[in-house]
């Protein structure tokens, strides 16, 4: 028989320690350590036996190699996350909060794999077969040959999808709700959803059939479950949005076949989630471009420009200590962009609470978007709207300076597409401008572009720069 252990596991980070303790030192979390009985060794079981390895063939670096073979589900804002599609062989991680919308785009991405000849088992550990039927009526997939599944222990899964032809597509729904017998543990702790991802990534790579494991964002935040799986699987996906508006961003965390940092953008109607081609007209749709404060920045998220709204309101504080509220940008990165302005540019305005918000629910992560929230902040504080059709990008540094920032190109190019006539960024290279009907604005300095906010009118006529 095997040796039985007990551990001490945090479900928060995953570490594990010799004794219980009420705080995890590796993570902080309070009361998130819980005792683990397993078995002792990698794949340790009542008969295991250790076997002496073998050597393997050392290969050279140089040599011809094959192109990973895709299979395309037709949804091109889903193959645009993957990098074109499915990778034959492969482990995805699709994670979210609850009632995101992991599972109906699952379905709809299956039922076209499945009408394309494909086949594809979808296994339910959350829900009901009947469950899962009433989804796929609602999306009108209900007529797709998906062959379906009820099922959570792992060894059961795997001789069921290792019976007959090799699927080429195996969706596990959840890696949480799954267990297995090596393990002596509830479900959905960090031991049991490790040996299963594990179990079911070597069948993937044995096999050549692309698994999906979602994995959800539990309510009072515990993210163990998808997180020590990351290097364990070749892409990890995950679902971001406000389950308040109507859509959804896919963004690619990790991916070995492809790019990382990419979005796909969709909108959730009442039968399912649809695919916006153009999510930069979206997220300015309802922008209001005579209010002050409102800037538009030209980002670029994986390999597509995307235009986004950048709101910031300054208020006088009625606090000894300001207000700071940011939604959906970094807020260290907006006390150093204060800290900037106070010092470089010689403007009083750490004294005032201060609002930023990126609009349409986008989460922006890159200092490309440093001109834009700065532009924002001074046009709310001297309560000077912005030229309409301005775009702003660049990253300004603690020296006051406007530095470029990559893909300036996509950028211009992008802001052209949607009608927008000036461009207002660092000094650029020549490889860098798009030949487009835009007007390109460059500073050197943040300092000058403050200047220009700041004794913007309301006249009614504009110079040849686009300012009032």
């Amino acid at each position: 028989m095997a040796k039985i252990k007990s551990t001490f596991v945090c479900q928060s980070c995953g570490s594990v320690t010799p004794r219980w303790a009420g705080r995890c030192e590796a993570c902080g979390e309070w009361n998130s350590i819980v005792e683990e009985m397993a078995s002792a060794g990698v794949g340790a079981g009542p008969k295991a036996a250790v076997s002496s390895g073998r050597p393997v063939e050392l290969v050279p670096l140089s040599g011809e190699s094959e192109d990973a073979i895709r299979i395309v589900s037709k949804n091109s804002e889903l193959d645009r996350v993957l990098g074109g599609g499915f990778v034959m062989g492969s482990a995805i991680l699709v994670g979210g909060d609850p009632g995101i919308g992991k599972s109906t785009l699952l379905l709809q991405a299956a039922a076209s794999l499945a009408r394309q000849g494909k086949r594809v088992i979808y296994i339910s550990g959350e829900e009901a077969i009947a469950q899962v039927r009433l989804r796929a009526s609602r999306l009108g997939v209900a007529d797709a040959p998906v062959e379906l599944a009820s099922e959570t222990h792992v060894e059961t899964i795997l001789a069921t999808i290792e019976k007959g032809k090799a699927p080429d597509l195996v969706i596990i729904d959840s890696i949480q709700t799954c267990w297995t017998e090596r393990i002596d543990s509830a479900p959905g702790t960090v031991t049991q959803v490790r040996t299963s991802a594990q179990a079911l990534t070597r069948f993937a790579k044995k096999s050549g059939s692309a698994v999906v494991l979602v994995g959800h964002v539990t309510k009072d935040g515990q993210i163990a479950g998808p997180r020590v799986v990351e290097h364990m699987v070749d892409a990890v996906l995950y679902f971001e949005g406000d389950t308040s508006l109507t859509y959804r961003i896919l963004r690619g965390v990790k991916n070995r076949y492809g790019a990382t940092d990419e979005i796909g953008v969709f909108e959730m109607a009442g039968s399912g989630l649809r695919e916006v081609p153009n999510p930069s007209a979206l997220f300015l749709d309802q922008r209001d471009s005579g209010a002050a404060g409102s800037a538009v920045f030209a980002g670029v998220e994986g390999t597509r420009p995307v235009l986004v709204e950048i709101q910031a309101l300054v208020a006088a504080s009625p606090l000894g200590t300001p207000r700071r509220a940011v939604v959906g940008w970094d807020s260290a990165r907006l006390s150093m962009i204060l800290a900037v302005l106070e010092t470089r540019c010689g403007v009083r305005i750490g004294a005032n609470d201060i609002y930023l918000n990126v609009a349409g629910g986008l989460k922006v992560n890159e200092p490309a978007a440093d001109l834009a929230v700065a532009a924002a902040l001074i046009s709310s504080l001297t309560n000077s709207p912005l030229p309409a059709d301005a775009v702003y990008f660049g990253e300004v540094s603690l020296s006051g300076s406007i530095r470029p920032v990559v893909h300036a190109n996509l950028r211009v190019r992008e802001a052209a597409k949607l009608g927008f006539g000036s461009v207002h960024t660092a000094k650029l290279n020549a490889s860098d401008r798009a030949a487009e009907d835009v007007l390109l604005n460059e500073f050197s300095a943040l300092a000058d572009l403050v200047g220009r906010i700041a004794a913007n009118g309301s006249a009614p006529a504009k110079d040849e720069d686009g300012w009032n």
